[in-house]
This record gives C-alpha cells, structure tokens and sequence, in this order.
C-alpha cells in the first residue's frame, strides 16, 4: 500500500514555493513570510530543516539564481509567472547547492511543482530551462550518467 503523506522535502519545497509567490506579489520581508509560513498549517510535514537552507538561500540569491536561468529561457525571466520564476529559482538552487540529490530528482520535484501549481503548459518549460542550466551545473554528474549508459 502507498502513502499519500507527501515526501517532507516535496512539502519543504511547496512550502518555499508557497512564500517566495506571495515574497514576489506582497514585497514583504523574507523574515516575516518565513515565519508566517512555519506557523501555517501549511508548514506541517514539510521538513524545516530543509525549508530553512532552501529559503534562505533562493532568497539571499534570488537575481543570480534567475540570472543563472535567463539564457536558457525562451521568455525574458520578468515575463514568467511568479511561479515559473519561483520554480526555476528552487531548482537552479538545488541544481547548484545540494549535489548528493541527483539533477533528475531536481527536475521532477520542480516539474511535479509546476503541474500542481503552474499554468497549463508551465512543467514543460520549467523542465527546459532546468534541463539547461543542470547541464553547466552538473556536467560531471550527466557525462557520467551518458558514459555509464554507453558501457
């Protein structure tokens, strides 16, 4: 039998999405949403560890994060949805900070956030642009994977 309780860092991870929209739409302080989120009923399940190094540091890099993003976006960054930008800020920080979980997990947790939140098409998207930057921030890790497959 499966588990419907949803994996505590894909709760993390819809918990930071969930702060850095409204961060985007209210302009209020990162401190502020933070807390207001840990003390939502939204919070529960969500790994607070994990929710705490995401939203620190998508926050404290959030223009490089996008900046990262924007030349492999079909769209100039300020024309996404607050939740495509958000999205592709998670994943670019995961891409690049949090190595020991592998690029494919990264995509489909974002991927999985895209389809439950995003727009229509929006996972497709996110998936491209993430796609593209994993492969200048994980290059080792993909040249590995293509040359295991060619044994």
């Amino acid at each position: 039998m499966t588990s419907t309780t949803p994996d505590p860092r894909h709760a993390a991870r819809e918990l930071v999405l969930q702060g850095l929209y409204q961060r985007q739409l209210s302009g209020n302080a990162d401190d502020a949403i933070r807390l207001a989120l840990l003390e939502s009923d939204a919070a529960e399940g969500a790994e607070r560890g994990y929710f705490d190094e995401l939203w620190r540091g998508v926050t404290a890099g959030w223009e490089s994060l996008l900046a990262r993003a924007a030349p492999h976006a079909a769209r100039a960054i300020a024309e996404l949805s607050p939740i495509e930008r958000a999205i592709i800020a998670i994943g670019s920080w995961e891409l690049a900070q949090r190595v020991e979980i592998p690029y494919k997990v990264v995509i489909d947790e974002a991927v999985e956030l895209a389809k439950s939140y995003g727009g229509t098409d929006g996972h497709k998207f996110v998936n491209a642009v993430l796609d593209k930057v994993a492969r200048g921030a994980r290059a080792p890790e993909i040249a590995a994977l293509a040359a295991e497959r060619g044994r």
